[in-house]
């Protein structure tokens, strides 16, 4: 256990060293102007995720029948305590670090099948915002990553359920999606008295050659890493711990 911590302290503090220099390599060979939200027309998959996005939501109604079936982000991702700060953001992954989740995809056909053609696709997952649930201003890890929002079960009170990135206050609609940086501080309320679902993704920012190289490398050796390591680990461990029950 000494020793786990020691190299997670250590890739921490190489983190800390490294991501800026990378980061900056990375905006460099960016392919897309450098904004807080990002225009949707500069993906086309986007159109498709938003004309699918009626049985995106049916599918992921499946499994807020019952909310704790649902694995809070704290449980799979011990090292996100700091913004997970209670068991009220769950999540359904469907993709994980550049990995399908074969099992959760195949009870989610519609939706799985959509992300298939998504280029670049990072992660993919269900994510729930329970009620009264507060996820505290922090920012991404990297430059090299855009994140996604397709909602698809908002609070009927829409203004007490939102996203402030930056400046900008972000209200999900249902069957619209924003995409955006989230290496700009962002902070996510639900005030209401009901739950929120989005799908939630990771996609690489769109870099040019040699970035585009040094981007796939730094993910490569993201994947071996100990906090996406234990994650997967995490992920199986519940799966195999759900099919038991």
């Amino acid at each position: 256990m000494a020793q786990l911590r020691l190299d997670r302290e250590a890739v921490i503090a190489a983190g800390k060293r490294v991501l800026p220099i990378l980061d900056s390599v990375f905006m460099r060979f960016t392919a897309i102007e450098d904004r807080q939200i990002i225009p949707n027309e500069l993906f086309p998959w986007t159109k498709d995720l938003e004309d699918g996005w009626g049985p995106i939501r049916d599918e992921a109604r499946q499994f807020l029948r019952d909310t704790s079936s649902i694995p809070s982000v704290r449980e799979l991702s011990p090292d996100h305590h700091k913004i997970a700060v209670d068991d009220k953001w769950r999540s359904y992954f469907l993709w994980a670090y550049g990995l399908r989740v074969d099992d959760n995809c195949a009870r989610c056909p519609e939706t799985a099948r959509l992300l298939d053609r998504i280029p670049g696709l990072l992660t993919a997952f269900y994510s729930v915002m329970l009620a009264g649930a507060h996820v505290p201003r922090h920012t991404g890890p990297t430059k090299a990553i855009l994140t996604a929002h397709l909602g698809l079960i908002v609070p009927e009170n829409r203004e007490q359920c939102r996203m402030q990135i930056g400046e900008q206050d972000v209200i999900w609609q249902e069957g619209r999606l924003v995409i955006f940086d989230d290496m700009n501080p962002h902070e996510v309320w639900n005030s209401t008295n009901e739950d929120r679902a989005v799908l939630l993704l990771h996609v690489k920012r769109p870099l040019r050659f040699p970035g585009s190289l040094l981007q796939n490398l730094f993910f490569a050796a993201l994947r071996k890493s100990p906090f996406v390591q234990d994650g997967l680990r995490n992920l199986d461990r519940w799966q195999k711990n759900e099919l038991k029950h």
